[in-house]
């Protein structure tokens, strides 16, 4: 065994929010494996980086598929407008394209220190690379269709390619995407297979352009959908995230004690939080900040969901709806619109939550002896350790 030690200003293992300060982390320079940390002596003479080390980051929600379309989108769409836009673009590029950007993109998410993937596919062309490469990733295989007649064709089409995922080694299972672009018995479909799958990422509240479509059967998105001949979901007048637990329970009933993530939350309320927590034993809640102020300039209830202490993770999204795929980013985001977060509480969201999710957090998510977790130094931090939008990240291990 070759053992290696790095020292930083700032350590955060994760045990607790609380930073080492001027810490260290020895490990395996074999495989990684952490084998302990601690306190620098105080007059050492070995060098102490100017930085943060932090356990390797877990993007909780990513749409790598999506990179061909990075830079093509206008912003402040809104998400009626931003759904114009996905079906105009998403097809622009071919296959051999595609696949090379998302290597590009996973490579350089992977040297800035993400260590795992919470990954949404519509189709395979991210399927080889993912296969490959280092980082790991659980791959939400997305369903959508409007009309109700689509249901037993779209479901026969996501287990082929479910069974194409796993034939390349893949963990890998079919997830339904929101309310808006399902009808209500391909959302049941869809979801009593996720549920069998033990894993369920789930755009949840993500614009009130949603929530007036179920409220109301108004707005921009409803207006959408009848524009172009689309059938629309029951009006239920009440929440989005209300209607999928019913969708839940029309194929089983509660509790649930799947890994359920409900990705985006802007339009969360408190009546939502009960809800969701009376009936999902393990529910995670991811943000997207970049994403949100890109689309419609709004942002999750971050005080509401510490109140309530939810299980927050943070993803990057996709690069149709981002400039970057860059945790360091959403952490700086973050960190900037909500300072009264503590920086530790906000690497654990980004990290060990969702390490948690993906039910890993035995290997990753945290600095502890005998995981596997990565180390990233985050540099440019300010005068009290905080990250700022002139930070970055690089994976060191």
């Amino acid at each position: 065994m070759s053992t290696r030690r790095i020292a930083a200003r700032y350590v955060y293992t994760l045990e607790s929010y609380e930073p080492l300060l001027n810490g260290f982390v020895e490990y395996d320079e074999s495989d990684g494996t952490i084998l302990n940390t601690g306190l620098c002596e105080e007059g050492t003479s070995e060098e102490i980086l100017d930085g943060a080390i932090v356990p390797g980051f877990v993007n909780a929600h990513c749409h790598v598929e999506l990179s061909h379309l990075h830079g093509k989108f206008y912003k402040g769409s809104g998400m009626a407008g931003f759904i114009d836009q996905i079906n105009a673009l998403r097809d622009w590029a071919g296959r051999d394209a595609k696949e090379a950007l998302v290597r590009k993109w996973m490579d350089k998410m992977w040297n800035d220190g993400v260590s795992a993937m919470a990954d949404i596919s519509n189709d395979d062309s991210s399927f080889d690379v993912k296969a490959s490469h280092k980082m790991y990733t659980r791959t939400f295989l997305e369903v959508f269709g409007s009309e109700p007649e689509m249901c037993e064709g779209v479901m026969a089409d996501v287990k082929e390619l479910h069974g194409t995922a796993c034939e390349k080694g893949l963990d890998a299972a079919p997830t339904p995407h929101s309310c808006y672009t399902m009808s209500p018995q391909l959302l049941s479909a869809s979801a009593a297979a996720a549920l069998d799958s033990g894993f369920i990422s789930y755009h949840s509240q993500e614009s009130q352009e949603e929530e007036d479509l179920l409220l109301h059967g108004s707005g921009a998105m409803y207006d959408n959908r009848i524009r172009n001949g689309m059938s629309v979901p029951p009006v239920t007048g009440e929440s989005s995230l209300k209607y999928f637990i019913d969708r839940l329970a029309d194929v089983r009933p509660a509790p649930y004690d799947q890994n359920i993530l409900l990705v985006h939350n802007v339009c969360l309320s408190q009546d939502d939080i009960d809800a969701a927590k009376a009936v999902m034993n393990n529910v995670y809640w991811a943000v997207c900040p970049l994403s949100n102020i890109f689309i419609h300039n709004a942002l999750p209830p971050i005080p509401l969901m510490r109140r309530n202490g939810l299980k927050i993770a943070v993803g990057t999204d996709s690069l149709s709806s981002n400039d970057d795929l860059s945790m360091i980013g959403e952490i700086a985001c973050l960190h900037r619109n909500f300072p009264e977060v503590p920086m530790g509480e906000i690497f654990a969201w980004a990290s060990l939550n969702g390490a948690g999710f993906l039910s890993k957090d035995d290997v990753l998510g945290s600095i502890e002896k005998g995981k596997k977790p990565g180390l990233v130094l985050v540099k440019g931090l300010d005068s009290q350790g905080n990250v700022t939008s002139e930070s970055t990240s690089e994976r060191v291990l």
